[in-house]
């Protein structure tokens, strides 16, 4: 019996109660909460449904309670129903109601902790969106990881979701990337303005290879020139390593796209059709403090020429407009103020400004020896996916920057997640894996299968804990997907480690050299099975490998 089985037991039983007593069974929240107390000694699940509804069906809540555990202690699958404090109902599972967890499992395998919470929706999911202007820095590494892991969570969930990168190929950044390769290909310093480091001399010189008369012409022929060939390259440099760092997209999205089409034509007049957007001062000006912005925002600058945000209001048309219910921006720490203004953006142009969403993701520090890494060795002024990668491998990569919340400023110790040892998170994780594995290796030498286990023989208290856990991952990726925080994921593959060793430590798995196999064997087997398929699960959300050798 998994938590939500409980739950729905509890709520079933908790209405019979009221039913037969003519109280009000609507006052019953759906789902019922069904968490772990943190003392084991108080029962395997504790509710504090008495607590919440006691009140508004005219009784206390010790009383209703009592009523309850009476009704649940008659069921089967519940062993014991206990009163504590002022209403709070323990609850510890027969053995046999316990072990059906680990049934469960093996039976929904790859998709144990699948949901269809977000079942019909259509989320897009932006992230990375780095400049083509350079490799991606450690911010932009962090949004990789950790978008690509929440868009395989809200998959997981039951939503149909479209990874999409912006690519900002429009504007003044442009214009300084490929001034800074003709002066690297005309051997002369970086513009005052411009990028520098190794990489600027290299696509230089990959141009004038495939160009031989790029430097040939006018300054501005030369500069298109460099602007085109080098875009593509940097841009091809990006999506490759994303993609060894595990991380594809759906959709690369060309922001100079909404200038060609006329896209961004439209939405400006259709905010001035609309009447937010106003002119003042010989520029348009949208009516962003209408919808919550703390200042009313250019559109069209004075000179004519559109600002930034045009280009960004366009953007949220186009989304909405192809179909998806929710857009999900994932932004660096120094565009907070980018949440009022794409909710105003939607809302002006007559859409729900809850259909965008805005998650703002903090830096970055790598430390070698208790001392902050600063230079790469091939961008020369930030630290980049590659060289992260380089430094402790795709696996410690990924995993160090999804296992803390995007909220907080995050430090990564390179000898840590370098290590192999228990005090690096992947390691313990990718280790009690390829321990499960090799169980089964062992398990089939000896002929000894899972096959029809009885279940309720698991009733060591190592056992117990590891059943618990194991059933409390749909609800782990319920929370990560609603709130947005694959880091749930992460840190509950580090605790499921923890308990899965606990448990081996404490448990004979498998007949010794000198013993015939035994039921208890056949369900552990099974239990360490389901394991194996948890934790692998759950690595798969992360988008980390989960080892058969280590």
């Amino acid at each position: 019996m998994t938590p939500a089985d409980l739950a729905s037991l509890i709520r079933d039983t908790a209405a019979g109660v009221l039913s037969s007593r003519d109280l009000d069974i609507s006052v019953l929240p759906d789902p019922v909460v069904v968490e772990r107390p943190r003392n084991p000694e108080h029962g395997d699940y504790a509710t504090n449904l008495a607590l919440q509804v006691a009140k508004k069906v005219g009784t206390n809540p010790r009383e209703l309670a009592t009523w309850l555990a009476e009704a649940l202690a008659e069921d089967p699958a519940i062993d014991e129903a206990t009163i504590a404090g002022p209403g709070f109902l323990n609850i510890r599972l027969a053995a046999a109601a316990q072990g059906e967890i680990v049934a469960k499992i093996l039976a929904a395998g790859e998709q144990y902790g699948h949901l269809d919470i977000y079942a019909g929706q259509r989320i897009n999911l932006e992230f990375v969106s780095a400049n083509p202007t350079g490799p991606i820095h450690l911010g932009g590494t962090r949004w990789a990881a950790v978008g690509d892991s929440l868009g395989r969570v809200l998959t997981a969930a039951g939503a149909q979701v479209t990874r999409e990168y912006y690519f900002n190929d429009h504007g003044g950044q442009i214009d300084r990337f490929a001034r800074s390769l003709v002066a690297a290909a005309q051997g002369e310093p970086t513009p005052e303005d411009g990028y520098g480091g190794d990489y600027i001399r290299e696509i230089a010189q990959a141009v004038v290879e495939k160009q031989p008369t790029a430097l040939d012409g006018t300054p501005e022929q030369v500069q298109e020139t460099f602007r085109a060939e080098g875009v593509e390259m940097m841009f091809a440099h990006i999506k490759e390593s994303l993609h060894e760092f595990g991380t594809d997209f759906d959709v690369y999205f060309h922001e100079n796209s909404l200038f060609e089409s006329g896209a961004v034509d439209k939405a400006v007049q259709t905010l001035k059709d609309n009447g937010n957007l106003y002119e003042s001062d010989g520029a348009w000006w949208l009516r962003s403090t209408d919808f919550g912005d703390d200042k009313d925002r250019v559109v069209i600058k004075s000179d004519g020429d559109a600002a930034y945000i045009a280009g960004d209001i366009a953007y949220v048309a186009d989304k909405i407009d192809r179909g998806h219910d929710l857009c999900i921006y994932m932004l660096g720490a120094d565009h907070h103020g980018y949440v009022a203004r794409l909710k105003a953006a939607a809302a002006a142009l007559g859409y729900d400004a809850d259909q965008v969403e805005v998650m703002i993701g903090q830096m970055v520090n790598l430390l070698r020896d208790g001392e902050a890494v600063r230079m790469s060795k091939r961008a020369g002024t930030v630290i980049t996916l590659d060289d992260l990668v380089e430094a402790i491998g795709i696996d410690a990569a990924r995993y160090s920057l999804i296992r803390s919340s995007v909220d907080s400023s995050l430090d990564i110790d390179l000898a840590l997640w370098a290590s192999q040892s228990s005090d690096n998170p992947v390691y313990y994780v990718q280790y009690g894996h390829a321990r499960l594995c090799s169980i089964a290796r062992k398990a089939a030498e000896l002929g000894v299968t899972a096959d029809n286990p009885d279940l309720s023989l698991l009733t060591h208290e190592r056992e117990g804990d590891l059943i618990r856990t194991l059933g409390e991952f749909p609800n782990v990726v319920k929370a990560a997907a609603e709130l947005r925080e694959p880091h749930r994921i992460a840190r509950y593959a580090e605790e499921l480690a923890g308990v899965f060793h606990r448990f081996y430590d404490n448990c004979q798995i498998l007949p010794k050299a000198d013993e015939e196999a035994a039921p208890i064997h056949t369900a552990r087997l099974a239990l360490a099975a389901a394991t194996r398929q948890t934790l692998a699960n759950a690595l798969g959300l992360v988008g980390v490998t989960a080892p058969e050798r280590m």
